[in-house]
């Protein structure tokens, strides 16, 4: 009987423990809220909200593959020398360059601040690398110096920092060839305090205040200075630009007109002129033989043309003349076909005359043309994302 009662009381025991148990409230830790990205549709496609604020961000680039063929003349090919004999030899010119790409975007009481950055980054051969008598030298191919392309801010039409300049940009390129620079119409690179603006029905502008780079760096606390005005219509646009060199205290300046004559054929030609007594006097403690910043054509005079011709969504047709004062030509054209969205192959063909080769002149080879008339062609690959 004892063990009996000692069972029983045992059993009676659990139940009461087991049913205090269940008494008790269980409680099931809340899941921490998951903040998602927010797509942001004020600037276009692809921005998204930075968690925690108010600022859009856009990331982006590209992934270029160039392989160059022919004459140095025209950007295409490469020269090197013989690992065996030491001799010269032509070669492919070759480069891979990877883009990093980001934009930002916030509305404030002084208007939209938005940020631009754009990293690029290098890796092949050069096309010409001389030793210090001027003979081709080795060349091989390797990683480049990183180029922080862009790096600048804009509220409301105020922008500063690392930008091309307007001198370029605002005006716009020569034509879409891959070589739209053998006449050259434009160094780019410059820090910039720009003022962009709006004047409605068309009209638009820009002042800015630069300070070069490279030899046409400024040489004291005067900027080079900028100015452009633009009218855009649904049948083309008029712009033209002019620029005033602080060190070597020079004027130049470019018109442009850009004509869409249909739906798939669009057209532009470019002037450009500028004063260059100054640039020219071998006296000076920099020689830069009659070429700058805003003038880098040979002799005071320069005209570029050409146009696109869309075949379809997909196929595009597009060529470039262009010559300058010191009687050099050149011509460039090309197919660009898009394979598949964001991934584009370019086949090109480039002619380059320079005009003094038998004869010299006081503007340089600014090609580093080895004859006369260069001939060459390059492809390029480009995934864009």
């Amino acid at each position: 009987m004892n063990i009996k009662s000692l069972l029983l009381g045992s059993a009676a025991t659990l139940i009461a423990v087991s049913g205090a148990r269940a008494a008790d409230a269980v409680v099931v830790a809340e899941p921490e809220p998951a903040e998602y990205v927010k797509i942001c549709d004020v600037y276009g496609a692809g921005y998204f909200y930075i968690p925690g604020t108010e600022t859009c961000l856009r990331i982006g680039g590209y992934i270029r593959y160039d392989a160059g063929v022919g004459d140095i003349g025209t950007f295409d090919g490469a020269k090197t020398t013989d690992v065996q004999n030491g001799s010269e030899n032509s070669t492919w010119f070759k480069n891979t360059r990877f883009t990093l790409k980001t934009w930002t975007g916030q509305e404030t009481e002084l208007g939209t601040l938005k940020t631009y950055t754009e990293t690029r980054f290098n890796f092949g051969d050069k096309n010409l690398v001389t030793d210090g008598r001027g003979n081709v030298d080795s060349n091989p191919a390797a990683n480049k110096p990183v180029d922080l392309h862009f790096a600048w801010i804009q509220l409301g039409g105020l922008r500063v920092g690392k930008d091309e300049t307007p001198y370029d940009a605002f005006i716009g390129y020569a034509g879409n060839v891959i070589q739209d620079t053998i006449i050259p119409y434009g160094i780019k690179d410059t820090n910039v305090v720009s003022y962009y603006f709006d004047a409605g029905s068309g009209f638009s502008g820009v002042v800015s205040l630069e300070e070069g780079s490279g030899a046409n760096t400024i040489d004291s606390y005067v900027p080079h200075v900028v100015g452009g005005l633009k009218y855009k219509a649904d049948w083309g646009a008029i712009t033209g630009v002019v620029a005033y060199d602080s060190n070597y205290e020079e004027a130049a300046g470019k018109v442009r007109l850009d004509v869409n004559v249909t739906k798939e054929l669009s057209l532009f030609v470019m002037g450009g002129y500028g004063t260059d007594n100054n640039l020219t006097d071998p006296t000076n403690a920099v020689n830069a033989h009659g070429r700058s910043q805003y003038k880098p054509w040979g002799g005071n005079w320069a005209v570029w043309g050409g146009g696109t011709y869309k075949f379809n969504a997909k196929t595009a047709f597009n060529v470039q003349a262009s010559a300058d004062d010191d009687k050099n030509i050149a011509l460039a054209a090309n197919v660009a076909y898009t394979i598949v969205s964001g991934f584009t192959i370019t086949t090109e063909v480039d002619w380059d005359h320079f005009g003094h080769f038998d004869d010299g002149t006081p503007f340089g080879n600014f090609t580093k043309a080895d004859k006369k008339d260069s001939v060459g062609g390059i492809v390029r690959f480009q995934r864009n994302f």
